[in-house]
This record gives structure tokens, sequence and C-alpha cells, in this order.
């Protein structure tokens, strides 16, 4: 097969960036005969749907990264067929399947005349929804710039106690990479983010995400503000819904962020805001709750936790860990007295920032971003489409100089 040509974008170092969720065969539902059956039974299917999403990953203008999720790893045949068509384009392949087997997960690929693979990491949660995730450190060709890109597929919402878990693997993330820049005493460099997020702009992920310096390459390309939630989506979901769920983050070197730690404290609290406001409790009954039975004026650390394990934060496997509840505790008990107060229970949001220190002064600015197909940058699902119930996400970036 001829090698495919990566278009540059039409500016020098510029480059390309693609997220996919290309529905895994063993979770498409058919009606074939008359029958309920799964994709994965008819090869004939498959065969002929991934070959469609690889011509449409490798057309002239194709990426320089893609990123996949829902990957059929535990097909060999469907393995292969992405091997040698990406190889052949010039791509280097790296895959990550889940936990226990569940046949699904993760493919990077990055095009080598693009970038040099300085190190990959393969991050396993392993909790109870067996997901993962991939890192690649990459240096750009003929450029000393650096970039780590990870590509990830979190856990679907099915009920509200699952926003816990989907927090918990977004923190995950955010730990390994700080782990990783500490580990090899990296100054910090430019870090994109891909993957199917299984949340939207009014979710407590994006809002995670949002206080760590990251920004949405597709909003930031349509200059759409957080509050623009229902301008495009990127999935019509098995109960019809559609949202948009699949990004694309950029955070670069120079962004002034909260404490990681504090960050993802504040985002536990924004969840246990969230599940109050559900139960129609105002901020003063809000804090009678917690008080419990406590005479006193504050709230005592038994009541907190009891408040907790009443709106099922903690008392089972995946809640909050001892470790977790007491950092919590910490945080809310600002003046250390044992006893969080109305005034402490108002604030809940320390305002304390890390200004990232860099020598670089490159990073990368939004160029351009794209759906396809194009009826998802409107709002709209064509029911014609059929290569997945997920829109490809795709981004260009080129370098700029930092202030």
């Amino acid at each position: 097969m001829a090698k495919r040509r990566v278009s540059r974008v039409s500016e020098p170092n510029s480059f390309s960036c693609t997220t996919f969720n290309i529905l895994a065969p063993i979770y498409k539902r058919l009606i074939h005969e008359d029958h309920a059956c799964r994709e994965s039974d008819i090869r004939a299917y498959w065969f002929h749907r991934n070959q469609r999403i690889l011509d449409l990953l490798l057309r002239e203008e194709s990426s320089s990264i893609i990123c996949l999720q829902e990957y059929w790893v535990g097909n060999e045949e469907l393995v292969n067929m992405y091997d040698t068509r990406l190889g052949d384009a010039g791509y280097i392949n790296f895959k990550l399947a889940r936990t226990n087997n569940r046949g699904d997960g993760l493919l990077t690929a990055v095009h080598k005349d693009y970038f040099r693979v300085l190190d990959h990491r393969n991050f396993l949660f392993n909790d109870f929804g067996d997901r993962v995730a991939q890192l690649l450190h990459v240096q750009v060709i003929g450029l000393s710039q650096q970039i780590l890109i990870v590509n990830t597929h979190l856990l679907f919402p099915h009920d509200s106690s699952m926003c816990l878990e989907r927090l918990r693997q977004v923190y995950k993330i955010l730990q390994s990479l700080e782990a990783y820049h500490k580990e090899n005493n990296l100054t910090p460099l430019p870090i994109i983010l891909c993957g199917d997020w299984n949340g939207s702009k009014r979710g407590h992920i994006y809002k995670f995400l949002r206080s760590q310096g990251f920004v949405s390459s597709y909003d930031t390309a349509h200059h759409y503000t957080d509050a623009d939630a229902h301008k495009w989506v990127s999935h019509r979901n098995h109960r019809g819904n559609i949202c948009g769920v699949d990004f694309i983050w950029l955070l670069n070197p120079n962004k002034c962020r909260k404490v990681l730690k504090t960050s993802w404290s504040d985002a536990v609290f924004g969840l246990f805001k969230y599940h109050v406001r559900r139960a129609s409790l105002t901020e003063e009954d809000a804090f009678a709750f917690l008080k419990a039975d406590n005479d006193g004026d504050g709230i005592t650390y038994s009541g907190f936790c009891e408040a907790l394990r009443q709106l099922n934060f903690i008392g089972h496997p995946n809640g909050l860990s001892k470790e977790e509840t007491k950092d919590l505790w910490d945080q809310a008990d600002i003046d250390g007295n044992g006893i969080v107060d109305y005034t402490e229970f108002q604030i809940w949001n320390p305002t304390r920032w890390d200004q990232a220190v860099t020598e670089e002064d490159i990073g990368y600015r939004v160029k351009h971003a794209v759906l396809y197909p194009r009826e998802a940058e409107k709002g709209l699902w064509p029911d014609d489409y059929s290569l997945s119930d997920h829109a490809r996400l795709t981004v260009v970036f080129s370098p700029t100089r930092l202030p």
C-alpha cells in the first residue's frame, strides 16, 4: 500500500490530533435476520465498518496523532488490520487492553514524520470499571519541543453513584502525570488529553480539568464559553440521548493552576453540594445535616463522615478511602481546630495556586477544530451516520510563544 501523506496543515511545525471512540463490535447491537445480536458475531459487518473507519482516518489530510477508544484488542484479525494500515501509512502504534479481559481498549498512533517517541507508559486504574490510560512522551521532529499525550476512556455514568469514581479516574491520570514529571526531572511540558470522557461540559469532570488549567480545544477554536454546552454534540448513547463527551484538552506549561490535591478536594465538595441541591436542601439545611447530632455550633469529623456515608460517598469499596476522607476534612477545617463552623462551611474553596515554572517559551494554540459528521457541530445527530455512536474530533495545533 502506498504511504499516505500527513499534512502539516499549511503552517510549519503545526500538527493535528484526532480522538475517536470507534464502538467496539462486541458492544454494537444489531438485529440480524430478526434476531438480536452483536456486530462481533457477523464478521462481514465489523470488518467492513472498520475498513471504513480506517479510510476516514487515513484520508489525505490525516492526523499526526490518532487516539482511539473501544478498540477491539481481543480480535487478532482486527488488530492486524489496524497495525497494517496504520503502519503502512507511517504511524507507530501503541495498544492497551482494559483490565480483566474486557475485550476492548485503547490505540494511540503517532506519525513518525512528526514525532519521536521518547517514552510511553500504561496506567491501569484497577477499578470496577477496568479503565486504563496511555501516556506518550514525544519530541517534535526538527524541534527540541516535547509534549505529553494521554489517551483514555472514562467510566459511563450509569447512575449518580459513578460520579465519584469518574472524578477519581481523572485524579489518577493527573497524579500519574505529576509523578512522571518528577521521576524524569522534567520542566512543565504541554499536555494533550484525548478521549471519551463520558461527561459533558455541565459535569464535574469538565470543571475539575478546567480548574487545572486545561482548555477544551474544540470550544477554544469556536470561541465557545463554558456555558455553551448545547452548541455541539459528539455522542448518541444507548439511551438515545445526544451530548458532547469527546474532548481534546490542552494545557500549556505557563498556566497558573490550583494545587492538584486542592482541585481534587474542590471537585468532591462540588459533587457533595450537587447531591445536597438534589435533595432540595438550602445552605443552612445542609450545614444542619452535616452537624448531625452535634449540639455545638459546628460540624465534627464524625458528623462529616456520617453525612458522607448517607450520601453514599463512603462505606462501600468504591467510595472515598479513609485517607481521602481525612484529606477532605483537613481542607474543610481551615483553622485546624477540629470543628468546621458556618464560615468555613461557606468557603470550602481554598485559593492556593501553583505557578508553573518553565524554561520553555513555546506552547501551542488551537488553530482549528472539526467534528465529523459535521451535523454534530450544530448539536444534531444524523440518522444515516453508521461508523460509530461517536463523532470523530480533530484539532490542529500550532506553536506559539508563551507570554
